[in-house]
Formats: C-alpha cells, structure tokens, sequence
C-alpha cells in the first residue's frame, strides 16, 4: 500500500547574539549559578536584542531551513508557525515570515499551544501533506520568551530563552509501515482543567497587557514526566515500533530532571537524549526543532534515524511525534 508521508528534508536554528548567564542573573535577582545548574540543568539562555521580534528569529530560522533543504521560496505552500510570543495580537507571526520571504502564494498562520507548539505545528503540517491540500510546508517554532518574564521572580525567570528552529517538511511517497521515512504518527492532547500550574497573568480580553509567566513549578514538573511518557508511548504504538526501537528522544527542554525522569520511565538511556537545556534554557516552542538542528548538525542524528519528539506547555497542552529521518 502507497500512502503519502512528510517527509523532513531541511533544518535550520537561529539563536540571538545576546548571552545571559546565570552569573548575569546572580546580579539581579537572588539566585546563584549552583543553585540553578542543580535544579535545572540551565547554565546560560540567549535573548532578543531591544528590537529583535519573535518575527526576526523566525525569518532566520526559516531561511536556514530553505538553505538546509536546497529549495526556494516558490516551493512552498504553507508556512506554520508555533508561538506564544506574537510581534503583535494579530496579524499571525506566519505572515510576517511570509512577506520576510518574499512569498506571494499559498498561506500562512499561527498556532498557539505554547511549550508543544511545535508538536501541534507539526500534525497540523503532517496533516496538510497527508490529505494532498499541500506537498511544501515550512514550520516554525519561535519565541521571545524574556518578553514574558517577571524579573523579579526567581522560580521563573531563570528558566526561559529566545530563540527559533524550523524544517521544511515535503510530501513523499512510503509503503505504510514503520520503515518509511517521515511524519510515522502524531499525538495531541490537552486538559484545560490545569491551567493555573502554568499561564500567564494578562492578555486583551482580560487585563489589555501582555502579562508576565507564572508557574507552579513542583505540580509542572509531576505532569510533563507522566503525561509526555504516555504520549511517547502512544506515538511509537500508532508508528508501530516498541520504545525501544527509538534512535533519539527530541524533547521539549523544559528541565534536566524532566527529561532524565522521563528516559528512566521509558527504560531508555538517558545518552538517547539530545539536551540543549544548558546552553538554550526553556525556549517553549523554540526549544524541540532548536535541539533536533543541533542533533543534526553535530552528526548524532543520522538518515534513518528513529526520532520521537515530544513536548508539554501550559493549558495544559502536551504530544509526540514519531518521525523517521
């Protein structure tokens, strides 16, 4: 049996130049380097340059993918972008990235499930290719986090990063089963009963202001490690692989712990993962095509490759992904 896959055929990062270490914030908050490293693994965060749009980061990502997969602007069809840091309440990031690139056909819109952003892009862009309605998809996940953070508060502040990744994903022909290449399957879930563990506190309809992240860190932390390995678990089940046929574990980085729990519960070494939590902190939407760039580009992820993506944000909102490079 022929179906249709999407197939991953380019990636690209971009990460502002700006670096702020957990020395820089020892000197502004009560904090230190030793107590952040020991309970998040986060040793430094890129942020955005004054000026520098959650827009910017995308249209950089986005070039580099198109590099990445040797295609033009022409090629596509659609570009996804996941983000909870929008230039403006509207219009969508997308159609900045859009016009950035010089695109004249086809559409381009937001989705917003902060942390799994890019999960949720991902099926909603698998989906396209899937029912024939697009061959060309560009995705995103893009964030200026700093721009929502209390600098004040500690808990949180230490967490988050900017940033932006992006794939070119491409329709292509498979048999069916776990060998082909591509999208394998995707899980989404929410449960909007959770919301105050993590939300910001403003918005248009409510307050008229941006807001800033607050967090129930210990109940947070409790959610990702059981509600990511489900849907893990899940995603391989509907690939029709065991968990432990998987190659890597591309997750959402949100917390060390978080992903050295998650890889104990799986029964998966934890040298399966690719972590950029140190370097990158919590770039929410950012964060899973942020580290898949750099599983790529420093040659552990190989062609073949058994990649599950996975991811948890706010709402809650969490998913998988199973993809073959």
């Amino acid at each position: 049996m022929s179906v249709l896959r999407s197939l991953v055929i380019g990636c690209g990062a971009y990460l502002p130049k700006k670096i702020l270490s957990n020395v820089d914030l020892a000197n502004m908050v009560d904090t230190t380097d030793a107590w952040i490293v020991e309970r998040t693994g986060i040793r430094r965060r890129h942020i955005a340059a004054n000026g520098e749009r959650t827009s910017d980061l995308a249209l950089k990502a986005a070039e580099a993918a198109l590099a990445d997969a040797k295609i033009g602007v022409d090629a596509l069809d659609l570009i996804v972008v996941a983000t909870t840091t929008p230039d403006e309440t509207f219009p969508a990031v997308a159609t900045r990235v859009q016009a950035g690139l010089g695109m004249t056909r086809g559409a381009a819109f937001d989705v917003q499930a902060v942390c799994s952003g890019f999960i949720f892009g991902l099926s909603v862009a698998d989906n396209f290719v899937r029912t024939g309605q697009a061959k060309t998809v560009l995705l995103i996940g893009a964030e200026t986090m700093s721009r929502l953070m209390d600098w004040n508060d500690r808990s949180t502040c230490v967490l988050f990063g900017d940033g932006a990744g992006a794939v070119v994903l491409q329709a292509g022909m498979g048999r069916g089963d776990a060998t082909d290449r591509g999208v394998l399957s995707t899980k989404l879930y929410s449960d909007g009963r959770l919301h105050d563990l993590l939300y910001v506190d403003g918005g248009p309809s409510t307050t008229q202001t941006t807001g800033h992240l607050r967090m129930q860190g210990p109940e947070v932390f409790k959610h990702a490690v059981v509600n990511t390995t489900l849907a893990i678990e899940a995603a391989a089940r509907d690939g029709g692989i065991a968990t432990s046929d998987i190659d890597w574990i591309v997750p959402h980085q949100a917390n060390q712990r978080i992903l050295d729990a998650t890889a104990r519960r799986l029964g998966l070494p934890a040298s399966r993962l690719i972590s950029t939590i140190a370097e990158h902190g919590n770039t929410s939407a950012a964060s899973v095509p942020l580290a898949l760039a750099e599983g790529i580009a420093d040659g552990r992820i190989k062609r073949g490759d058994m990649l599950l993506l996975e991811a948890m944000g706010g709402g809650f909102t969490w998913g998988a992904a199973l993809v073959r490079w």
